[in-house]
């Protein structure tokens, strides 16, 4: 069995399959192969275990020998290997009570189990009566701890320590059931398209039914944080299932790490790292390629070119001599290279990063760089498209920005006829003006002073966020064929505009007191227009909270839909990256205006090499 084929091999795990009698011959190993393998793969120290093994896990190759000698003892056979893994065990005997070595869980049970199995079979091993009776003691104190949280499962993890004090009248699904394995098991297939039902996950709805498992008596970290990671993934507005996963679990990582108990820990690192990091960036806000980042070595890559292509971008278009114009080139690359980073999505990235730098100067231009004439010219020669731009632009700031658009709206256009086949010139056209009549509009409604109800806001809002010309061409490049019909199907503007309205209250959220001293009108300060006065800022902005959570479930629901849903997959994940991608910008702050919030973000993913830690 073993020459056949590779195995991740477990010396212990080993030597007790080893010590398995065979049904037709007690007096035989049911496995021989374990035997064979046992007495081929002995360190040169006498041990059984890792050949260069660190200092501080001794004691795990002690508890590996000593099953690995039993199991030879078992069947009398391999006398000189016993004798070379008991020196090993009597040599580094002192790491049995070592409080610095790291301890395999239930080792005060097992352990001691062990030995007196090794008395059983009569194995000579020089122990002082003293030493067996501390490590029996504390076997026993151990077995009579006062608790109840995973009990039966914990005792049927370290039976083989147990031997004759087993009370075996447990039942295997509390036993085998890991419920690490089954929270994955239910992220990866609903993000993977799959209708699951987050039922199996009600035996975690709270905190007192995880510390009757075996993970929870363990206070398994990994266990928790996986159960976190699945309660994020909520697409239905009833999962008060994984509402209830997702406060309890979330309030013990936060609870773990201020207490320092997982710090405590020096071979435990790595859990708080990735307890830290899923605190700080949930499912919703998490950038693919920041993830990455923050959990491989091995990966590096150059992204100068591409920015430095950008830089030079903006500087041939006269883009850099709009002095209204926030120059946010760094940022809208950021955003894309975060998330689509895969080699053949070039098209796509510069699509996306080029439209966003675009429309961040639109937008400027139509809050406060440009006249109700310019702001109307522009329209209209987006209308009218195929125009002389000098003879009909009335200022040098409408030929710059009409010139740029124009220009890159014929560059993807053309290149949609590479990858779709046919050209999508006239859609791109179509997306760029219904953002500049949003914008339009918005812009007159603050002129006149006028004030929209909360629902004439939104229905606007969502549009003049800018995402569309950044989108609709994206999607173009990211792979699949896209029929005129697919593109301007309802099922495509509900995803839209359920991103475009978590993008638009967020901002809301972190723009509003700038807004308010600017004279400016959002979701917060209607909300509290309307309430005649019965409502606090505090108050307005939890209630828009509440419209973010529920709108954001509903785009996850629609972005892993696979039954009736005409829009690929490919297009509707691209949506879902820039929902996290907003999410993060305006996690704390509006960071996309800001010039430091973003920064550390933005020089991981676009400056800095990732480092080789050897």
């Amino acid at each position: 069995m073993f020459d056949k084929i590779e195995l991740s091999f477990s010396p212990y795990d080993t030597a007790w399959v080893a010590m398995v009698p065979s049904l037709e011959l007690p007096q035989a190993p049911c496995f021989p192969q374990c035997i064979n393998w046992l007495l081929d793969n002995q360190v040169n120290d006498g041990s059984w275990g890792l050949h260069n093994r660190p200092s501080w896990l001794v004691k795990d190759a002690v508890l590996c020998t000593l099953a690995c000698v039993l199991a030879l003892k078992r069947w009398g056979i391999g006398e000189e290997q016993m004798n070379k893994g008991i020196q090993f065990i009597m040599s580094n005997f002192a790491s049995v009570t070592d409080e610095k070595q790291q301890t395999p869980i239930g080792f005060d049970i097992i352990f001691p189990g062990m030995i007196e199995c090794a008395q059983d079979l009569n194995l000579n091993l020089p122990l002082r009566s003293s030493d067996i009776n501390a490590m029996l003691e504390r076997r026993h104190l151990e077995l009579n701890r006062n608790y109840t949280a995973g009990r039966k499962e914990y005792l049927a993890y370290v039976s083989e320590g147990i031997g004759k004090l087993q009370d075996w009248e447990m039942g295997e699904e509390e036993i085998f059931l890991d419920l690490t394995t089954c929270a994955m098991a239910f992220r990866l297939l609903r993000l993977n398209g799959y209708d699951v039902s987050s039922d199996p996950l009600t035996q975690f709805a709270e905190d007192n039914q995880f510390c009757n498992s075996l993970k929870g008596y363990l206070k398994d970290i990994s266990a928790v944080l996986e159960l976190y990671r699945a309660s994020q993934i909520t697409i239905y507005p009833d999962e008060s299932v994984l509402e209830k996963q997702q406060f309890w679990t979330s309030h013990f990582l936060k609870q773990e790490l201020s207490s320092g108990s997982i710090h405590s820990n020096r071979f435990s690192e790595n859990d708080s790292s990735q307890v830290e990091d899923a605190l700080k960036f949930p499912y919703h806000v998490n950038l693919e390629r920041l993830a990455h980042r923050r959990n491989i070595n091995l990966y590096n890559v150059d992204n100068m070119r591409i920015l430095k292509t950008s830089y030079w971008w903006v500087v041939e278009k006269r883009l850099d001599k709009l002095k209204f114009a926030r120059q946010k080139q760094t940022y809208c690359y950021f955003s894309v290279a975060a998330t689509l980073f895969s080699p053949e999505l070039s098209d796509a990235r510069m699509s996306w990063a080029k439209n966003a730098v675009l429309t961040t100067i639109v937008d400027d231009f139509y809050d406060l760089g440009g006249s109700e004439e310019e702001l109307l010219n522009l329209i209209d020669l987006l209308e009218r498209w195929d125009v002389e731009e000098g003879k009909n632009c009335c200022s040098e700031q409408v030929e710059i920005i009409f010139s740029a658009l124009r220009s890159t709206i014929c560059e993807f256009g053309d290149k949609t006829l590479t990858w779709q086949g046919r050209n999508a010139t006239s859609h791109i056209v179509e997306t760029w003006l219904n953002l500049l009549q949003s914008m339009f509009k918005e812009t007159k409604c603050l002129r006149n002073k006028s004030v929209p109800t909360l629902d004439e806001y939104m229905e606007n809002a969502y549009a003049s966020f800018a995402l569309g010309p950044i989108i609709f061409p994206a999607v173009y490049f990211v792979g699949p064929k896209l029929s005129e019909e697919v593109v301007r199907d309802p099922e495509f503007h509900n995803l839209y505009k359920l991103v475009s309205t978590c993008g638009r209250l967020l901002n809301d959220i972190q723009g509003f007191k700038r807004e308010s001293k600017e004279g400016k009108l959002n979701s917060v300060s209607l909300q509290m227009t309307y309430s005649d006065g019965n409502m606090t800022e505090v108050e307005a902005i939890e209630k828009i909270k509440v419209v973010i959570k529920s709108t954001r479930r509903e785009l996850l629901r629609l972005v892993l839909k696979e039954e009736g849903s005409i829009v690929p997959r490919a297009c509707k994940d691209l949506i879902w990256k820039m929902s996290k991608v907003l999410h993060l910008f305006y996690m704390n702050t509006d960071g996309f205006s800001s010039n430091v919030e973003m920064v550390k973000a933005v020089s991981e993913v676009v400056y800095e090499p990732i480092s080789v830690n050897m």
